[in-house]
């Protein structure tokens, strides 16, 4: 090389690349690294936007800026090319010689034509409208020294002198005219002018433009550099990351539509998810190995060149040109191993997002899918948040586990290189870690399974909580429900208590045993006879650090392995489970008969598929076109089951079910509404076209015009989740226009009626039933008998079988007749959800409250913006405790000076033996480290952070004697046991505060939303509080701690080698202060985005939670109206947006990885340099450049790892200020102020409201109006009112569920106001209108709290007539029993005696399912109300509790209520106003105001009472039908 560079430049061999030459540069060193070398780069920088996409408009003229630069890089190309014309003529005009003039203008001109093309394709592509990429227009400007250096050249040799020579004149105007032309280039730059559209002044978002797409036509150098996503880092500087749309646009090979439509081409029903997943993205994932394995190699590449590098400086004997290969190999490594290593990461979280969008997609397709079999909400959402992302994790451990055992095998060889056979009394200890790894690994993976578990129950059972919130505040369960939360949380907490400390034990391993395997590798090698060296002792310290790391990293990516084989099994139990098959369920034949619309033949259905539940036979069945088909029956007969086993919704075991019109579908309403979080309008169209005259027509049908003109914004009002602002009524007449909008041929309705007083429902019989749907065949299931005498045809079902069918006149009659017969286990499960919503009527005043003044009920999620902010670090170190988190502290710092003290102890160690052996060197005089040896090329093989040779002076050394020998070893295992117990007690106090953190954080969060008031939970979504409970919990628990170990550490350890290097190489700190502040630019630009990302993330999530919660509940009713299609559009938009923060989220890390790297290897590159022009010159001391250089690699990478460590803790640290947020900033319900009464402070009953005014909100009209009346002790008070007059608004005042403006109610003549909320509501007890059980035992149900004994509750359940059906289910428990006694035993008495004990203890103990769906939902309501007949309060309040059941069952539970509550004060709210007729007074509401106040009697009487008109509208639909037949 020397040769070729003396023969180009015509200089010596010795020197063939002078840097200086008289007062100024070489020429030879201007020309090639001044001037070849910069225009090299920006020709490659320049055609790496060659690629860039055009603009649509074409033609859009450039800018001034822009053609000035254009002309200007064109003027560039062409001067080059003129100047080499006076070179190549005779005679040569100079400066240099031919050879280097030619191939320096060639580069320059070859430069500058590709810059030009690349300034044309910008200026016409969206960076036309700005200044296009900086970093090109600054590599513009790096030729500028070479031709102002050559300009001096020429000043100094007098061209401008006589003689002129005509060469060397024209040489130097051209120069000049360069010069001039970049100076153009530069102006034209920096004052672009203006575009013909003002593009410069506002953001593309704020044309209402969509954001760039990312990646998709970027050059391949914005791709490694991630260029692409400036626009998106500056819009997060800039603070205007605000909305998911804000973010780039997913590229095409990551869009939601793209991934379905490629994983379905190799998915199909009952095929392996891992087998789908592979064939549709596994081999793009498999070719990303070849990048590891180059990765890997160059790893390896930078310390070997390093070690050449020095034993260059040391020796002197190579030739210049193998030092400037050795230091341009180490920066050459460095940034391709940078950028092959990042790009690994970046494809990998690629692959990874491709392979979550297909799940993701699948189980949402699954779950539009399921059968009658659904898991319950909370484990669908499990899989959905937890399990897909640990399945996900197998992306990131695969290549690993093939790639650790190869740095494992290269480290053992090098190892071996260096000790000899040595190394193998330290193999022999670390291949022990290897089992002990294993059986932590598995330990962790079966405790991981098990708090999966707990943690389904504990998301399931916040999940029916927040459902029957209302009621759990009417009861006062917030403390019993808050425990049994607490109760599956510290079972969950158990599990990651054990994961925690087995944790501790790894990172202890990891942390101590590199220090044991070298004591013991330093004696073998002693005890051997070998002489312990420098070389030896910190080569093999450095290769024992890095056989450590795979060593111990191998169990734990095996253990991510079998974590993601765990979760594809639980994710693939979810896809097996049986489908719905419309085609394999109904006949592909029509009913025989043209006139028939339904025919069932010998049909048998049940809930479950073996038909182990209740299971309904009907024999034959035909309903003709246009009849109206009445459905009656006792509780649990099986009317729901029917209908849903009509829609499909049921297990047909045999027979035949065949509907004309299939697949138009069915309208179908069912017993619990199902209202989706949006406006009135938006439910009842349900993704249909709006048709005013249509629309219209349906609100009259069903009664909902009166409505709508009170409501705030109309039918643009939004309704609550599950429809939780309206009232009971409202909601059944909402979900009945839904399916009358839908206009289908058949319709099928369970007891639309029995949520709506007499009048409405006599109205919705008339204009809707028998008047808009008159025409279409109609199905109608209710306990009204009264409204069925203008049916066609009347079903009788007795324990799920039909058993009469006839015409009205025949069946009705015997409706009454019926024998008290109940089903074997009663059990007839609800069609429409999983989940009963449990709460009060509430009337509009209540919606009024909660919304705004355009009917916005759901307010967008809160997002804090900025730095995640100090009071979160601090709520952090207060859950940590103040105690645990100095603990932690002091022994990380201990730990971290107690290892860099066994380093320092080593190498004072080494150096007593080199200078007992160079004794006479010592006695000399003082020498460097470098020419005592200390630091031989072989020395710094590797680099790690304990090179402390020449850091301390040290003392004499004394003969190398084996006492001496045993002495160093002694300190040295002493300093090293000392540091072994610091790290063993960081670890387990790192775990111990991390677990209090995680307790103290979710027990905060649980206690302050179950004090929160109800109106919170109506304007917030659950899946937005369930996102809290699960992903936010999750990440507190595992991934926070995870990353927060990690900073620390990295923290540590660079404050050990800052002190270190401050002590032995001061200048070296000269570097930091520029290099830290270069950090901290670019962390900041990073965080500014990616906390902001982050919590986008975060923010997309609860959406698609919710989405999926929701689908669940409404299932049938999307599938009978044929919206899957649209639901599934609506998830993978959801999907799209939150796809679109996480993309960008792990591409703004990878941008800050490659930027960090390059940094680190230009430092590296930088100090590289720096010795080679040093060594030239002969000032190089090669120890201290070895030395600086190791610390270099060191320092840098961590710095890295802290900068990344930092900002991965601070986004996980969003999670903790999004549970922050609801433990300190949720409203909380008012506390009382008077001290507490004890329990029997209510002795009477009495109740009185004093001119109580409710109102929700300033400017709304008032809810309750000036209300006063009194109720004596003991006395009957009836409750009547139109919709919206205000009747539960008592209720809810009473409770104190909402606080009244002004005036007070008193109970015994103390003032609520006053009372504690638990003392009060104690004293009360509710009946609600819908019934809320939750997932548990029908003991934990009836007495959650515990306070009643099993006689107490089987005779409240007996006085509900449940007592049968209640026992059934214990029959089931003790079944097998029997069996198992042998035919021959005894049946005698005291055998039928221990039976019946066995049931009746079994049937307490039986499981309800998720919101008692093993139930009816008559039976739910006589459930509710045997829980009320075990309560001991004065003042019962009833909200038509038994809607849903027969009037023979009602008439006895009328009679069970006077009975038991004969001496207490009963509130009851009605709408079969003959419920109310034997109270004592009737109170009538009307507008929140008393207009009527006496005995039902005298009411009556008047003939133009309130009371009176209601009473006769409630007989009016009973007369008409009679009369109209």
């Amino acid at each position: 090389m020397e040769r070729f560079l003396a023969q180009l430049c015509e200089t010596s061999v010795s020197q063939p690349l002078p840097v200086w030459e008289g007062d100024t540069t070489g020429h030879c060193f201007t020309q090639l690294v001044l001037s070849a070398l910069p225009h090299m780069l920006l020709a490659v920088l320049s055609a790496c936007h060659w690629g860039t996409p055009r603009n649509p408009d074409y033609l859009l003229h450039c800018s001034p800026g822009w053609r000035l630069r254009l002309t200007a890089s064109f003027l560039l190309f062409v001067f080059p090319l003129l100047d080499l014309l006076p070179v190549t003529l005779p005679p040569g005009a100079g400066p240099g010689p031919l050879g280097l003039e030619v191939l320096a203008g060639g580069v320059a001109a070859v430069a500058w034509i590709s810059h030009c093309l690349a300034l044309w394709v910008l200026a016409h592509s969206p960076h036309g409208h700005f200044r296009g990429p900086l970093t090109l227009a600054l590599a513009a400007f790096l030729p500028a020294p070479a031709l102002v250096l050559t300009l001096l050249w020429h000043c100094q040799r007098g061209t401008l002198l006589p003689p002129l020579l005509p060469g060397p004149l024209s040489r130097l105007c051209l120069l000049i005219l360069q010069l001039a032309a970049l100076l153009a280039y530069g102006l034209g730059w920096a004052v672009p002018g203006r575009s013909q559209e003002p593009w410069t002044q506002e953001p593309l978002l704020s044309q209402g433009e969509e954001t760039e797409v990312a990646e998709d036509g970027e050059s391949w150098l914005s791709r490694f550099s991630y260029a692409w996503l400036t626009p998106l880092l500056a819009r997060g500087a800039r603070g205007e990351l605000r909305q998911p749309q804000d973010t780039c646009r997913l590229p095409h090979r990551l869009h939601p539509i793209y991934l379905a439509r490629s994983f379905q081409a190799h998915w199909q029903e009952g095929a392996r998810l891992w087998r789908a997943l592979y064939k549709a993205f596994g081999q793009h994932y498999l070719a990303l190995g070849l990048l590891k394995l180059v990765g890997t190699m160059l790893g390896f590449s930078g310390p070997l060149l390093l070690s050449f590098l020095v034993g260059f400086l040391e020796e002197g004997q190579e030739p210049l040109s193998n030092g400037l290969l050795y230091a341009l190999g180490l920066a050459g490594g460095a940034v391709l191993g940078a950028v092959l290593q990042n790009q690994y990461g970046y494809e990998v979280r690629k692959v990874t997002l491709q392979a979550r969008g297909a799940v993701l997609n699948i189980l949402y397709r699954k779950a539009l899918q399921l059968g009658p079999r659904r898991p319950p909400a909370g484990e669908a959402l499990n899989l959905l948040g937890t399990d897909s992302d640990r399945l996900l994790n197998f992306a990131g451990s695969f290549h690993e586990a093939w790639g650790l055992p190869l740095q494992l095998a290269i480290t053992l060889y090098l190892l071996h290189q260096q000790v000899g056979v040595a190394f193998v009394g330290g193999l022999i200890l670390a291949l022990l870690l290897v089992p002990v790894n294993k059986v932590i690994a598995t330990r962790i993976m079966a405790s991981n399974q098990e708090m999966l578990q707990h943690k389904d129950a504990r998301v399931k059972l916040i999940t029916e909580l927040l459902s029957g919130i209302r009621v759990i505040k009417f009861f006062g369960w917030e403390h019993a429900l808050g425990a049994r939360v607490e109760a599956c949380r510290a079972r969950e907490l158990g599990r990651l208590w054990v994961i925690k400390y087995l944790d501790a034990a790894c990172v202890y391993l990891w942390a101590a045993l590199p220090v044991v395997i070298s004591i013991v590798i330093f004696i073998t090698y002693v005890l051997l006879g070998h002489q312990l060296t420098a070389t030896k002792v910190f080569t093999a310290l450095a290769l024992v650090r890095m056989l450590i790391l795979p060593l111990n990293n191998f169990p734990w990516v095996i253990n991510g392995l079998l974590e993601a084989k765990v979760s594809l099994d639980r994710i693939q139990r979810f896809l097996d489970l049986p489908s719905h098959n419309p085609q394999a369920y109904y006949s592909p034949d029509p009913p025989t008969e043209p006139s028939t619309v339904l025919e069932l033949h010998e049909a048998l259905f049940s809930w479950d598929p073996v038909g182990s539940s209740q299971e309904t036979f009907i024999s034959h069945l035909e309903v003709k076109k246009g009849a109206l088909v009445g459905i009656v029956g006792k509780v649990g007969c099986g009317k729901s089951s029917l209908l849903a086993a009509i829609a499909g919704e049921l297990h047909r075991l045999s027979g035949q079910v065949a509907v004309w019109g299939l697949s138009k579908g069915f309208g179908l309403a069912t017993q619990e509404p199902w209202i989706q979080f949006a406006t009135i309008r938006d439910n009842i169209l349900f993704g249909k076209t709006f048709d005013a005259q249509l629309y219209k027509e349906v609100l009259e049908a069903c009664a909902l015009g009166a409505d709508l003109r009170i409501l705030p914004a109309g039918d643009q009002t939004e309704v609550g989740e599950r429809g939780v602002t309206l009232s009971g009524g409202q909601r059944a007449r909402i979900a009945l226009a839904r399916a009358v909008y839908q206009e289908k041929e058949l319709y099928l309705l369970d007891d639309p009626l029995a949520a709506v007083d007499a009048d409405v429902a006599n109205h919705l019989l008339h204009r809707c039933i028998l008047g808009v749907l008159s025409r279409t065949t109609r199905l109608l299931c209710t306990h009204r008998i009264e409204y069925l005498e203008k049916a066609d045809v009347v079903l009788l079902l007795e324990a799920g079988r039909l058993v009469r069918a006839g015409p009205p006149s025949e069946i009705l009659p015997l409706v009454q007749a019926v024998p008290k017969t109940w089903a074997e286990d009663g059990q007839e499960a609800d069609s429409a959800t999983g989940q009963s919503v449990g709460n009060l009527e509430k009337t509009k005043e209540g919606l009024e409250g909660e919304e705004n003044a355009c009917g916005r009920l759901l307010q967008e999620e809160s997002k804090k913006e900025g730095a995640v902010a100090l009071h979160v670090y601090r709520a952090y170190w207060r859950a940590v405790g103040w105690g645990l988190a100095l603990a932690i502290l002091l022994s990380l710092l201990l730990m971290q000076a107690t290892r860099n003290a066994a380093d320092w102890w080593l190498s004072h160690w080494i150096s007593q033996l080199k200078a007992d052996k160079n004794s006479s060197q010592e006695a000399s005089g003082p020498t460097s480290p470098g020419s005592t040896g200390l630091l031989s090329a072989q020395l710094l093989l590797f680099s790690p952070g304990s090179l402390y040779t020449s850091v301390f002076p040290l003392p004499k050394a004394a003969p190398n004697s084996s006492s001496d020998v045993r002495f160093y070893l002694t300190v040295y295992a002493t300093i090293a046991g000392i540091n072994s117990l610091c790290t063993l007690l960081r670890a387990v106090l790192f775990a111990a505060g991390t677990l209090q953190a995680a307790a103290t954080l979710h027990r905060r969060l649980l206690h302050r939303i179950l004090l929160a008031p109800v109106t919170f939970f109506d304007s917030t979504p659950t899946g937005r509080i369930l996102n809290r409970f699960s992903s936010d919990v999750a990440c507190a628990d595992d991934s926070l701690p995870f990353m927060l170990n990690i900073l620390l550490a990295n923290a540590a350890g660079l404050l050990g080698l800052l002190v270190v290097l401050g002590a032995g190489l001061p200048w070296l700190l000269l570097l930091l202060p520029p290099l830290s502040i270069l950090y901290d630019r670019v962390q900041r630009h990073y965080r500014a985005s990616s906390r902001e990302l982050r919590r986008l993330s975060s923010l997309t999530l609860s959406p698609l939670y919710a989405h999926l919660a929701d689908t669940l509940a409404g299932l049938p009713v999307l599938r009978a109206a044929g919206a899957t299609c649209r639901f599934e559009e609506e998830n993978q938009r959801l999907l799209e947006l939150n796809q679109r923060c996480q993309f960008a989220a792990g591409a703004a890390t990878q941008w800050l990885d490659i930027r960090l790297q390059l940094m680190g290897a230009a430092v590296v590159s930088t100090i590289a340099a720096i010795a080679l022009v040093q060594h030239q010159r002969g000032l190089a001391d090669p120890g201290l450049v070895g030395l600086s250089l190791s610390y270099a690699l060191s320092l840098t990478g961590l710095l890295s790892g802290l900068v990344s460590s930092f900002t991965q803790t601070e986004t996980m640290l969003v999670s903790v200020e999004r549970l922050e947020e609801y433990s300190c900033d949720l409203p909380q319900e008012p506390r009382g102020q008077l001290p507490r009464l004890g329990l029997g402070w209510l002795t009477q009953g009495s109740v009185e409201f004093q001119d109580v005014v409710l109102v929700y909100r300033p400017g709304l009209p008032n809810a309750l109006d000036g209300v006063t009346f009194r109720v004596q002790p003991g006395e009957k008070l009836g409750i009547v009112g139109r919709t919206g007059s205000g009747k539960s608004s008592l209720l809810l005042v009473l409770f104190r569920l909402l606080e009244p403006s002004s005036g007070r109610v008193l109970l015994d003549g103390v003032d609520t106001s006053q009372l504690e909320l638990t003392e009060l509501r104690s004293q009360l007890a509710v009946i609600p209108q819908e019934p809320f059980l939750f997932s548990g035992t029908v003991r934990e149900n009836l007495d959650p709290q515990g306070l009643h004994d099993d006689r107490a509750l089987w005779q409240a359940l007996e006085q509900c007539h449940l007592s049968d059906m209640i026992m059934s289910m214990g029959e089931y428990e003790v079944l097998h029993c029997r069996v198992e006694e042998g035919a021959g035993r005894d049946r005698g008495e005291s055998w039928d005696v221990g039976l019946r004990l066995l049931c009746l203890a079994g049937g307490l103990d039986g499981e309800l399912g998720e919101g008692g769906r093993s139930l009816s939902l008559g039976q739910r309501q006589l459930l509710c109300l045997a829980r009320a007949l075990l309560t001991d309060a004065k003042i019962l309040c009833i909200d038509e509790a038994t809607a849903s059941v027969d009037q023979k069952t009602d008439q006895l539970l009328q009679q069970t209520i006077c009975k038991r509550f004969a001496n207490k004060t009963v509130l009851t709210i009605a709408h079969r106003l003959n419920t109310i007729l034997n109270s004592d007074r009737v109170l009538v509401l009307q507008a929140g105001r008393v207009v009527e106040l006496d005995s039902p009697a005298a009411l009556r009487s008047q003939p133009h009472s309130l009371f009176q008109q209601l009473l006769q509208s409630s007989q009016q639909g009973s007369h008409s039908s009679r009369g109209g037949s």
